[in-house]
């Protein structure tokens, strides 16, 4: 089985082609040949790929940047990824999208599922529910998978700059009001090859909108206190964390309070559960200290 991934240089993409293994192979595909900005370049780009599967990962994710650039925003999350969709549909495969927490307003006292409301607070939220729906009418055998707080040993994210910031300084101001799963990329490259291996053996499995993110909660201080213990105890930087409100670290997009996202759909339908978010995150520290080494 091949799977076309897109956003070759993203956390995702990086994952899966690491992840691979067995009969399981993954192709990596990106820009230029792959331009979301570039309708135009999508079709051909998959088509030379010869997927079985498509995995929809790319995405224009500056959350606050985003609030300057709508236009970009969704000609990347909802033009783009509807163009994916569509490719894969025209080559007879099902196509994989990465969605987002920020889908919600947040306002939920627990968990989200996927049949509650959506409400997304800025212009990429709704970005990549245009996203969401633009996949789903373009691929009737799609799999919308919404994740939140991604990390790993690849590129740039929350886990990285903990870890930076407190090689420079000795205090780090983190915001305690807002709650979600911190989910490792590792993770969701691992979810999406179990459920690859079923959508490719049945080929009328459950379709639909899915929520797979790090199992457990707690907000970004505890994420980051997490972080910085694991790292000490490896060796590596660590930093006082001061927690803050969210009203003392104002950015251009509002954020959800609450990005907490219930696994239990995606653990029935598909029989793996995501691990619990420190030992996931305990894992990416060790590597990225490990690798810091070299």
């Amino acid at each position: 089985m091949r799977l076309a991934v897109t956003g070759r240089d993203g956390q995702v993409a990086a994952s899966l082609v690491e992840a691979a293994r067995g009969d399981v192979e993954v192709v990596a595909v990106g820009r230029p040949a792959l331009d979301l900005a570039r309708p135009d370049t999508v079709f051909s780009a998959l088509e030379a790929a010869r997927p079985d599967i498509v995995v929809s990962a790319a995405a224009y994710t500056a959350v606050d940047q985003a609030e300057d650039e709508n236009d970009m925003a969704f000609a990347v999350n909802a033009v783009g990824a509807g163009k994916v969709a569509e490719a894969a549909r025209k080559l007879g495969v099902p196509v994989i999208h990465l969605s987002t927490d920020y889908v919600f307003d947040g306002t939920k006292d627990g968990a989200y599922v996927e049949t509650d409301t959506t409400a997304p607070l800025g212009v990429y939220g709704a970005s990549k529910l245009a996203g969401e729906q633009a996949v789903a009418a373009a691929n009737p055998r799609h799999l919308i998978l919404r994740t939140a707080w991604v990390y790993s040993p690849f590129g740039k994210n929350f886990v990285k700059t903990m870890l930076r910031l407190a090689g420079d300084r000795d205090e780090i101001a983190v915001v305690a009001d807002q709650w979600g799963n911190p989910t490792s990329a590792l993770d969701i490259a691992d979810a999406i090859l179990q459920a690859a291996v079923i959508l490719d053996r049945e080929k009328d499995t459950t379709f639909g909108v899915y929520h797979l993110a790090g199992t457990g909660e707690t907000n970004w201080s505890g994420f980051a206190r997490h972080i910085l213990d694991m790292s000490r105890a490896l060796g590596g930087p660590h930093a006082h964390i001061r927690d803050i409100a969210t009203a003392d670290y104002p950015t251009k997009a509002r954020r959800p309070s609450n990005s907490r996202l219930s696994n239990a759909k995606f653990a029935a339908a598909f029989g793996w559960s995501v691990p619990d978010w420190r030992e996931s995150s305990g894992a990416v520290v060790a590597r990225i200290i490990a690798d810091s080494a070299v």
